[in-house]
């Protein structure tokens, strides 16, 4: 089977093209500048010479902050891009699998989020990923969209590199602790997907709609901080600031972030029999990596 992913430069496209191999996936990988998914043509040029079976979009705006002031190319990547690949794929009758996030909530639940909870997302990135999701089931019916939190890993920008980084150059880092969700390892959900890829075959039985996947287990920034540090230190790393609880309104940001973003994966676990490992042990093998290197 021949994929076609988009975002292969980021910390998750990395980790798919990577691992692409062990499940037999022939990978035709692309990102800027070969590859603009708010551009239509860039993208009809692009499947038509991959001819992939599946599409899986890991591109994305992700700058949280920054889209509150730059909110026409945030919905421009994340809206306008899935768009795109939703008709291009519904004209070649290719399947696709798009990346969203937890964010699209308002954080005011008190359990684990379902699939079929509605949204309220809270800043424009937010409500740019929404609108790439409304955009893709409204144009192409066999997709699949997994919406993941607090995603890192060894490669790329993210939360653990950026600690480990703060750890070794500042005394005191203080850190939120009354926002709760779950880490995700890169590695993980790159798994996850490609599992989906292969379990959505022509004529398979595929449950096609929004799924869930993160870290198993929830905790907090801060928490999440202190357990970075706490790997760090058993794998020899000198790294480790002292870490210090704060509450969200003692650390504004332009953009508001969910109080609680917890998602519940049961529906990804009975329909593909997928489960994602408690968040803790894949930190320490990322963890571990990455002190290591």
């Amino acid at each position: 089977m021949r994929i076609a992913l988009a975002g292969s430069k980021g910390q998750l496209g990395w980790e798919l093209e990577r691992r692409a191999g062990r499940h037999r996936f022939d990978m035709s990988p692309a990102d800027l500048p070969e590859l603009d998914i708010a551009d239509r043509e860039s993208v009809e040029s692009w499947i038509d010479r991959s001819a992939p079976s599946v599409v899986i979009n890991a591109a994305a705006y992700t700058n949280v902050d920054r889209a509150e002031d730059e909110e026409a190319l945030a919905f421009r990547v994340n809206a306008d891009g899935p768009a795109n690949l939703a008709a291009v794929c519904a004209a070649r009758a290719i399947r696709l699998i798009h990346l969203s996030t937890d964010f699209v909530f308002d954080g005011n639940a008190t359990e684990p989020y379902r699939e079929d909870a509605p949204v309220g997302p809270l800043g424009v990135y937010a409500r740019s990923k929404a609108a790439g999701e409304e955009r893709i089931s409204d144009c192409l019916a066999e997709h699949v969209i997994v919406r993941t939190s607090w995603l890192y890993g060894v490669h790329g920008h993210n939360f653990v590199k950026t600690m480990l980084r703060l750890g070794a150059e500042r005394e005191v880092l203080r850190v939120v602790d009354d926002q709760h969700g779950s880490p995700t390892s890169a590695a993980d959900l790159a798994e996850a997907l490609l599992k989906i890829a292969a379990g959505i075959r022509p004529g398979s039985d595929a449950e096609w709609g929004v799924y869930h996947f993160c870290g198993a287990g929830i905790t907090t920034w801060y928490r999440f901080t202190r357990a970075i540090f706490d790997v760090a230190r058993r794998y020899g790393s000198p790294r480790g600031a002292r870490v210090e609880p704060i509450t969200t309104a003692e650390y504004p940001t332009k953009a508001r972030r969910p109080p609680y973003s917890a998602l519940d994966c049961g529906l990804l676990k009975r329909n593909f029999t997928i489960v994602a490992p408690p968040w803790q042990e894949s930190l320490e093998e990322t963890v571990r990596q990455l002190v290591s290197e």
